[in-house]
């Protein structure tokens, strides 16, 4: 069984920073692949950032350059640094891992930006 905790999110004015952490437990590795996805009022889920535990990252291209996807693989949390926030980012921000061919997801952290 894989639980998935999110945390972190808020209100920010634009331009501003947020840090998102979704602490994992159960069968999670080092290698694990962990994802973030974001889900704004009606909008489809999205894929936001994706790391592969051997530091393969990859990131949907409205957030290159400001997002970050990180892992403390001894903490088994992933963290999603947000940075020069848009009121378009804001969404509820979902972690996501894909083990054995079950989804997990975590319940959400909602962030909102303000203009």
């Amino acid at each position: 069984q894989v639980q998935l905790e999110e945390s972190g999110g808020g209100l920010v004015q634009a331009g501003g920073s947020l840090r998102l952490s979704c602490a994992a437990s159960g069968r999670i590795f080092w290698f694990t692949a962990m994802d973030w996805y974001r889900q704004a009022p009606g909008n489809q889920r999205e894929l936001v950032a994706s790391g592969a535990g051997g530091g393969n990252t990859n990131y949907a291209d409205s957030v290159k350059g400001r997002f970050t996807i990180s892992r403390d693989s001894a903490k088994n949390t992933v963290y999603l640094q947000m940075n020069s926030l848009k009121p378009e980012d804001t969404a509820v921000y979902y972690c996501h891992t894909l083990i054995g061919g079950v989804h997990y997801w975590g319940k959400g952290t909602l962030v909102t930006v303000s203009s």
